[in-house]
């Protein structure tokens, strides 16, 4: 049984991980990634993955570097993917900018949206997707949901394709279960470590869709008590 953990409990697992117990935050994200695209990929991709089209939709911060981890690994098993990312190249950083340099000399098509945002153009952009992975904003956002990113999530949640929430559905708040506006509306979310606080809440239910934990390698001595 997972205890749920608030947004500063996740950031006490991650930086234990790290400085106490000497696990590469890298290593964290690529478990992340790695283990959420097996997700994907057992639950709808296997009998057909050469006909499926994910998109991932992608951020600036540790989210989107999950983001592009996910891409990777569900393009080494031959799925067709696509990365939009809603932030300047030279916004992402850390842990985010080493997998996204992956992704740059793989060749895994890349548009770069930064945050001018055409609507329309986008929805066309998405309405070719079987399942779109939402790896836009993380556990720490807290006030309402900014541009472009409101948009983003608008035109997500009025695709046709399944949507995968990468921790947790963009535009939810962690800790009390509460929409910060605009919400992804997810069919699965691939929640790291342990469920987040606010997920028993009734006003998360709507986004959460099927919720698994997923492993990233954290120690368990790493996690509170």
């Amino acid at each position: 049984m997972h205890q749920p953990l608030s947004r500063e409990d996740v950031r006490a697992v991650d930086r234990r991980a790290i400085e106490e117990y000497g696990m590469p935050g890298v290593a964290l994200m690529e478990n992340a990634g790695r283990n959420t695209a097996e997700w994907l990929w057992e639950s709808e991709l296997v009998d057909r993955p050469l006909r499926e089209n994910v998109i991932v939709c992608a951020g600036k911060g540790n989210n989107g570097g999950d983001g592009f981890v996910i891409a990777r690994h569900l393009e080494n098993r031959g799925v067709a993917v696509r990365v939009l990312l809603f932030a300047s190249l030279d916004d992402i950083q850390g842990d985010a900018a080493i997998n996204l340099k992956i992704l740059q000399h793989a060749g895994t098509p890349l548009a770069v949206w930064g945050g001018d945002v055409d609507e329309g153009k986008l929805r066309e952009q998405l309405s070719s997707a079987t399942w779109i992975v939402d790896a836009l904003l993380g556990n720490g956002v807290q006030g309402e949901i900014r541009e472009p990113f409101g948009t983003v999530i608008r035109s997500i949640n009025e695709a046709k394709a399944s949507v995968l929430a990468v921790d947790l559905p963009s535009g939810l708040d962690c800790d009390t279960g509460e929409p910060l506006g605009e919400c992804i509306r997810a069919n699965r979310t691939a929640t790291f470590v342990a469920p987040k606080l606010g997920f028993s809440q009734p006003s998360a239910k709507p986004f959460l869709g099927e919720v698994r934990v997923i492993d990233i390698g954290a120690p368990k001595a790493a996690l509170p008590n």
